[in-house]
């Protein structure tokens, strides 16, 4: 698995240059698109917990209007085929984040993790996950429930947490790759 991570780093980082130098029209069109939509920049930064629990900001494009603090249409398509996460390919190239690893969560959760359950704190958090295949819809998963909060803290992250450790123990190129391309059939769907 040693060697692995070191792949992996090379990997992120030559996937990363290639895909913006390919998709820097589209992200450019996205950028302008969110800033008309949104009335602002359009992006959208905020604190994250990354590897060994150490945060960083992470970068997607603004979905919400600061003044209605709605989605609007255009977010909730950019939402539904993750095209608001196409900035964190700037996270990956500055080495914060990988493309599979757990999803970098706010503070107060993988910061708080304790025993062996703070190993899911030794990966880069990634771009997907099984998790973030398994739970997709997520948002509104916590909306139909009577406390998400609650929800969230006590059924959602720790099987988050337990699939995060599950590839931690699991990590491999075959693993990412399965990955990967599970998360682009779950996004064309």
């Amino acid at each position: 698995m040693n060697q692995y991570k070191y792949w992996k780093v090379v990997f992120d980082f030559i996937l990363a240059v290639t895909l913006i130098l390919f998709l820097m029209p589209v992200l450019i069109i996205l950028f302008l698109i969110t800033s008309l939509d949104t009335a602002s920049n359009g992006i959208f930064f905020q604190t994250r917990i990354g590897q060994y629990g150490k945060p960083f900001i992470i970068f997607k494009f603004k979905t919400i209007h600061p003044q209605k603090r709605t989605c609007s249409k255009v977010g909730q398509t950019l939402r539904k085929f993750k095209l608001d996460e196409f900035p964190q390919l700037f996270n990956i190239l500055k080495g914060d984040m990988s493309f599979v690893g757990p999803r970098p969560d706010i503070e107060g959760y993988y910061d708080n993790l304790i025993g062996e359950d703070r190993k899911v704190l030794e990966l880069k958090p990634g771009l997907t996950c099984e998790a973030s295949i398994k739970y997709r819809d997520e948002e509104n998963l916590l909306k139909s429930q009577k406390d998400p909060l609650a929800y969230n803290d006590e059924v959602l992250f720790p099987s988050k947490v337990k699939m995060n450790l599950d590839y931690f123990e699991n990590m491999s190129f075959r693993n990412d790759t399965k990955i990967l391309f599970k998360t682009l059939i779950t996004i064309l769907k």
